[in-house]
């Protein structure tokens, strides 16, 4: 039996599971799989390479969805050359009619208003209140409140979702979703009652047959702990979270060593998309960085995107229907 929340209702999904954008493995393939799943499935344009490129990636999902919701990732960070055409990338989200995009890193208010006016529905990821907050006031429809245990950028405040996600519940008018270290049913459950109308998952996406990594970065999910993910960056106030390879605690130890003369040249020969991509094509899970989040801990299979949301929906209805209503007990009438 489904469940209904006010983000299967608002996105027209069968399922409150979404998969949002992803740097690398955000592709049409893998968000239509999710699409189709009963999720919500969405590329991360940047991947595309260019905007022409992003209209063409937009039309292929919608061509591999039929007709189900999916949805149009712009993640707007610093980055190590010229920064890419965002403005661009928004023109062709609104032009090819998307009905859904996720915004994710600076503020996104210069481009809601845009998006807001073309009528689609926004979501911005937040990794703190005051920042969930703020993106209220700007007008977006959906929070995506993203915890500690998240893969990729954290924050630099380090709350986890059991107090991030309850304090969501007190303080936000808007839906949101529970997004960073989300990987099964129970933690579905546990996101329901803590507040959220749904969750955002990413690494437990890639670790499906659907995504286009390598069986190598697959395989090392599978026998990695919960432990095995590095916070590199730290010093510079731009913590991601990555998966402990030899590359990642080659940064570690450069950025301890250094101390506070650390600087990003230092790691930049080591931590650019290039070399990444280039260890994806290569298959070599220890020649670049790779994210993950510590939900590495709850993998242990390689399944398709339809068996994870089966799983987890069927995980959550357990939970909540037998597990949790067993511990319920009315009071004995004292007549």
């Amino acid at each position: 039996m489904p469940f209904q929340t006010r983000i299967t209702e608002l996105l027209k999904i069968e399922h409150p599971i979404i998969m949002g954008g992803m740097t690398g493995v955000g592709t049409p393939e893998l968000a239509a799989a999710v699409s189709n799943a009963g999720g919500l499935g969405m590329i991360a344009i940047h991947n595309a390479g260019s905007p022409q490129e992003g209209r063409k990636w937009i039309q292929q999902l919608r061509h591999l969805t039929n007709g189900k919701p999916f949805g149009v990732n712009l993640t707007i960070l610093p980055s190590m050359g010229p920064p890419p055409p965002y403005m661009e990338y928004a023109q062709v989200i609104i032009d090819e009619n998307v009905p859904i995009v996720e915004t994710a890193g600076s503020s996104p208010q210069k481009f809601l208003s845009l998006f807001k006016k073309a009528g689609i529905i926004t979501i911005h990821k937040c990794v703190t209140i005051r920042h969930a907050l703020s993106a209220e006031r700007y007008g977006v429809d959906i929070i995506s409140l993203d915890g500690f245990e998240c893969a990729g950028h954290p924050g630099e405040d380090d709350v986890g979702n059991f107090v991030l996600q309850a304090k969501g519940s007190k303080v936000l008018t808007k839906p949101y979703l529970c997004s960073g270290g989300v990987g099964d049913g129970n933690q579905l459950a546990a996101a329901l009652a803590l507040g959220a109308d749904g969750v955002n998952c990413g690494t437990r996406f890639c670790a499906t047959q659907e995504c286009s990594w390598p069986d190598s970065y697959k395989q090392r999910m599978i026998e990695a702990q919960e432990t095995d993910t590095v916070l590199m960056l730290r010093r510079l106030k731009n913590t991601s979270r990555v998966f402990q390879n030899k590359v990642a605690e080659e940064v570690q130890q450069m950025e301890s060593s250094k101390g506070q003369d650390f600087q990003f040249s230092d790691v930049a020969h080591l931590v650019n998309g290039k070399r990444g991509r280039q260890a994806e094509e290569d298959g070599d899970a220890d020649g670049g960085i790779w994210t993950a989040g510590q939900v590495i801990g709850l993998i242990h299979s390689i399944p398709t995107c339809q068996e994870v949301i089966n799983d987890m929906v069927k995980e959550a209805e357990e939970t909540i229907q037998i597990r949790l209503a067993s511990m319920v007990v009315v009071p004995r009438s004292r007549l």
